[in-house]
């Protein structure tokens, strides 16, 4: 059995559900198959995920949002006329949005989930009509009858081991499961929406749960490339590749694939495949858990940015026990998570995202460091990029970072944080962002342009 997900490019347009159906029909393994909300058709189109979220931000603030709620439907509506589906189905979905929108508005943050979450939701009532109507058997899956059980407010949305118990069940269906994406619902009923990439943690979920031979990725790329092709011309396809340089990479930057959805499929061994809906004969880019790696030792380059640094300087720290720890719990305190920690013997950077810091925040943790640690100097530094060199074979190639921070150097751009996790599977430089883009150039012609590659 197979899972397959498709994002909202796949899903986008009747025409790209044709090309969905076509793809599910070509390979009866195919028996999973989880959507997100129909995306872009074009530049400068809107997502209906986008669009919800004015319908949601206009209902928050007592706004008429017949404009809003017309726009949503009218998406769905074109899509369904143009497969011939009939209005019924459009009737279903401008039903649940209205009932979506009468739940308490008490929590803004649970109401935005129930107003986004409709849109894969929908998706996948109308993508499950449609297949029925043109001879293929399928049943829309309701993630809460089905029973994807996810972690209670405040915490970080994840399923819960439960879950994969109760979605097991799905191996035993007749017809295609099309399951929606991006939201499950806490024991007590609460609907709460995964993060960023929420239709790949859903198919991982799943492929898991079931213990697929294969959970099938459509986007609109091939394969994976070695960098980002809107910055490097042309970079070079990635055949196959491990969960962890996957997950390194996805961290750093590549939008192919959310970093956290890999876990529940690497957990039970379940390769994964980056496929192309609009060129589904391309072998794509396979996810495995050992692959041979002598031919090159760096697999892929990523690069992001929106990071910040909290600098903290103390004669001696490294002879004052319980510091880190003290540190660490200011950052928890203020709900920050860090990123790395780089440090010397009597200074260390703590890496953060920035979008977890406002100006008060910030203000907070500079005044607490400086009067509980007693520090000679703490401040935080904005504008960081992180420029990641991925590859199994990294640690088993000698002068690798010399050749890296060799090409650093040749762009005139200063290092200002190095940092390299104990498997050795990436390398972390902190630079300027405005940087990034010369660096990561450099580096892919050092690793992977042939006349430079040594």
């Amino acid at each position: 059995m197979k899972v397959c997900k498709f994002g909202g490019t796949s899903v986008a347009s009747a025409e790209q559900i044709q090309k969905v159906a076509n793809i599910v029909k070509a390979d009866p393994t195919r028996k999973i198959i989880v959507v997100s909300a129909p995306g872009k058709r074009f530049d400068g189109d809107v997502k209906v995920t986008d669009l919800l979220i004015r319908l949601a931000t206009s209902a928050l603030s007592g706004e008429d949002t017949a404009g809003a709620l017309s726009q949503v439907v009218g998406r769905y509506a074109s899509i369904a006329e143009e497969l011939g589906l009939d209005s019924e189905i459009v009737s279903i979905i401008a039903a649940d949005l209205s009932y979506r929108l009468a739940f308490s508005k008490d929590d803004p943050s649970l109401f935005f989930d129930q107003i986004k979450a409709s849109g894969e939701d929908n998706s996948a009532k109308l993508i499950a009509a449609y297949f029925s109507s043109i001879g293929m058997p399928a049943e829309y899956i309701n993630p809460k009858q089905a029973g994807l059980i996810v972690t209670e407010p405040p915490k970080r949305v994840q399923a819960l081991t439960e879950s994969y118990n109760n979605l097991s069940s799905l191996a035993n269906q007749q017809s295609i499961s099309v399951f929606p994406g991006f939201f499950g619902y806490t024991n007590d009923g609460t609907l709460r929406t995964f993060d960023r990439g929420g239709s790949d943690i859903t198919g991982s979920i799943l492929s898991a749960a079931v213990k697929a031979e294969l959970y099938e990725n459509f986007t609109d790329v091939d394969c994976v490339f070695a960098a980002n092709p809107r910055v490097v011309e042309n970079p070079v396809e990635i055949e196959k590749m491990t969960y962890r340089e996957m997950r390194e990479l996805s961290y750093a930057g590549f939008a192919v694939l959310h970093d956290e959805a890999l876990m529940p499929a690497f957990k039970e061994s379940v390769p994964v495949c980056i496929k192309n809906t609009n060129n589904p004969q391309s072998p794509g880019t396979m996810i495995v858990a050992e692959r041979d790696y002598s031919r090159l030792p760096v697999t892929g380059i990523s690069a992001d940015s929106g990071f910040s640094t909290l600098y903290v300087s103390k004669y001696l720290m490294n002879r004052e026990i319980g510091f880190g720890r003290k540190l660490l719990q200011i950052l928890e305190d203020e709900h920050v998570s860090y990123e790395h920690i780089p440090s010397g013997i009597d200074n260390l950077s703590v890496i953060i995202r920035s979008h977890q810091l406002t100006p008060e925040k910030e203000s907070r943790i500079v005044d607490r460091v400086q009067s509980e640690l007693e520090v000679d100097d703490v401040h935080f530094i904005s504008n960081f990029s992180m420029v990641v060199l991925v590859g199994e074979g990294m640690k088993y190639t000698t002068g690798l970072a010399a050749r890296a921070t060799d090409a650093i150097a040749r762009t005139g751009a200063n290092i200002e944080m190095i940092n390299q996790g104990s498997s050795e599977v990436s390398l972390v430089f902190g630079v300027l962002k405005e940087d990034e883009t010369k660096i990561l150039k450099e580096l892919y012609n050092e690793f992977f342009v042939p006349s430079l590659v040594v």
